[in-house]
C-alpha cells in the first residue's frame, strides 16, 4: 500500500498495523521496544534511544525511566564499549552548534502510541554509518541492559501500568473532576548545555544544490549543545463522560475498535443536546500524507480552548440514529479514544481526514437568486449594510470576488447549512437517558 507503517499507528489503515493492534489488545505487554536505523546528522554515537517522560505520561513511570531505566542504559551499553545518547535531533540540519532539538512523541508513532496505552515504550535508533557488526552488537547491548532492568523491577511496572489504567478508569467516572488531557504538546523555551559527541565539519555553499553543504570530518569533536529542557502542554481538554458517534461514520468506529476501545450501541433513535465543536479556519493539505488527505486544524495555543480559532465548544440539539456507538471512558483505552475524537489533537480522525465531508460545502446558491436576495436583505437591514460597506473598503481581495461577496449573503441568509463544520461526534456529561443495548 505504499505506507509508512511507523505512521501508522493511531489511523490503522494497513492490514499489518491491524494485525498489530489485534496482538496488543491479546496480549497488552508491560514494555514496549522499537528498533530502527536512523539517519539525520553524522556523530560518534553509535547506539541512540528515546524513552517518552513528558507530561502526558502516568507520573510514576515517567519518573522510573528518567531516574531509573534512562540511567542504566547508558551506564551499561557504554560500559560494552558503545557510545550511547538519547536521540540526536538537530535544530538545523545543516549546523549543529545551533543545538537540539526535542519533539512531542505523537501516536502516529509506535513509541507515541504506547503512551496512550498507558505502557512504557523505548524507541532504538542505531546509526546508518556505523558497520553492520557495530550497529547489531550496540542493539544486542542495549536490549539486553533494557532486559536486565525489566526483569529486575518487574514486579514494580507492573503494578506501576495497572495503576496507570486505574487512573484511567477512575478519571473516566468522574470526568468534571478528572484532570484536562494533552491533546497537544511543544518543547518549552528553557534550555539547558548538553554533552555532544559528533564529528568536526564545514559548512560550504553548494554549487549543485546551491544550499549550504555539511562535510563531516572523522575527527572527534566533543561540544556541549544548547537543548529544550523538555516538553509543555498548549492545548488540553476536559474530557466528557462519553462520546457519541452516529453509526454511518463506519471508519472511524472500525478504528476504535481495532484500538481494542469497548463500545457501546444505542437500541433506539436518541435526540439530545450535547457538547461538540463548531471547526473554523480549517484547510486540507496541499497533498495527501501517508495515503490521506489530511485537515489542518489552524489552533490559536495562546488562546483557551474553544475561544478563537480552530474547533470551539458548542451546545446542539442532536439526533442520533439507532445503532449509532457510544464510548463511555471509564475503560482502560480510554486515552486513545480521547486522542482520537478530539479535533484538535494531532493524529485525530479529524487530523487524519476521517470526517473531510462534514468540512465540505454542499449547498450554494445561484448568482442570479443571490444578487437579488443580497438586495432584499440589504434594504431590510440597514445595519448589514453598514457590515458590507466596510467589508468592501477593508478587504481588497473580498472586494475584487463576485463569488465572495455574494456568498457573503447567503452565509447570512436562512438558507445557509448550519451543519457545515459542525463535527457530528457528540460529548456526553453521563449516559442517563440513553437507549442503550444490554
Amino acid at each position: 500500500m505504499n505506507l509508512n507503517l511507523n505512521r501508522d499507528y493511531m489511523k490503522a489503515d494497513a492490514p499489518e498495523t491491524r494485525a498489530f493492534l489485534k496482538l496488543w489488545n491479546r496480549w497488552l505487554p508491560d514494555f514496549f521496544v522499537d528498533d530502527h536505523v536512523t539517519d539525520g546528522a553524522d556523530y560518534a554515537y553509535d547506539v541512540t534511544y528515546n524513552l517518552d517522560t513528558g507530561p502526558d505520561v502516568y507520573p510514576p513511570l515517567a519518573d522510573w525511566q528518567r531516574r531509573t531505566l534512562a540511567p542504566a542504559l547508558e551506564e551499561s551499553v557504554s560500559r560494552a564499549g558503545h557510545a550511547i545518547s538519547p536521540v540526536i535531533f538537530l535544530r538545523d540540519d545543516s549546523d549543529p552548534s545551533q543545538g537540539l532539538a526535542v519533539f512531542p512523541d505523537t501516536p502516529r508513532f509506535s513509541t507515541g502510541y504506547t503512551v496512550l496505552q498507558n505502557r512504557p515504550g523505548m524507541l532504538v535508533e542505531m546509526h546508518m554509518l556505523k558497520d553492520y557488526k557495530t550497529r547489531v552488537t550496540g542493539n544486542y547491548e542495549i536490549l539486553r541492559a533494557l532486559l536486565e532492568v525489566v526483569n529486575r523491577d518487574a514486579d514494580s511496572l507492573i503494578r506501576m501500568n495497572r495503576a496507570a489504567d486505574e487512573a484511567t478508569i477512575a478519571a473516566g467516572r468522574n470526568p468534571a473532576s478528572a484532570t484536562p488531557f494533552p491533546v497537544r504538546m511543544e518543547s518549552v523555551e528553557e534550555t539547558s548545555l548538553v554533552p555532544y559527541r559528533g564529528y568536526r565539519y564545514d559548512r560550504v555553499l553548494s554549487d549543485i544544490s546551491g544550499g549550504i553543504w555539511i562535510r563531516y570530518e572523522p575527527t572527534p569533536l566533543d561540544a556541549s549543545l544548547a537543548k529544550s529542557t523538555g516538553l509543555k502542554v498548549t492545548r488540553a481538554v476536559q474530557p466528557p463522560a462519553a462520546y457519541i458517534i452516529p453509526p454511518q461514520w463506519t471508519g472511524v468506529i472500525g478504528v476504535l475498535e481495532a484500538h481494542g476501545v469497548a463500545l457501546r450501541r444505542t437500541s433506539a433513535t436518541w435526540e439530545g443536546e450535547v457538547s461538540t465543536y463548531r471547526c473554523e479556519g480549517v484547510k486540507w493539505q496541499e497533498q495527501s500524507f501517508e495515503g490521506r488527505q489530511g485537515l489542518v486544524v489552524s489552533v490559536d495555543t495562546a488562546a483557551p480552548a474553544g475561544s478563537k480559532g480552530g474547533c470551539r465548544e458548542v451546545r446542539e440539539k442532536l439526533t442520533f440514529p439507532k445503532r449509532s456507538a457510544v464510548v463511555p471512558l471509564d475503560q482502560r483505552a480510554a486515552r486513545v479514544a480521547i486522542h482520537f475524537l478530539e479535533p484538535e489533537a494531532p493524529d485525530s480522525a479529524v487530523a487524519w481526514g476521517f470526517f473531510n465531508a462534514v468540512f465540505e460545502q454542499k449547498e450554494y446558491g445561484e448568482s442570479y437568486v443571490l444578487e437579488k436576495l443580497a438586495r432584499d436583505m440589504l434594504a431590510a437591514d440597514p445595519k448589514l449594510q453598514e457590515e458590507f460597506e466596510r467589508k468592501v473598503a477593508s478587504d481588497k481581495t473580498f472586494a475584487s470576488d463576485p463569488a465572495a461577496r455574494l456568498d457573503f449573503f447567503y452565509r447570512r441568509s436562512r438558507w445557509w447549512d448550519a451543519r457545515l463544520g459542525l463535527y457530528p461526534v457528540g460529548r456526553l456529561s453521563s449516559l442517563k437517558g440513553l437507549p442503550l443495548v444490554p
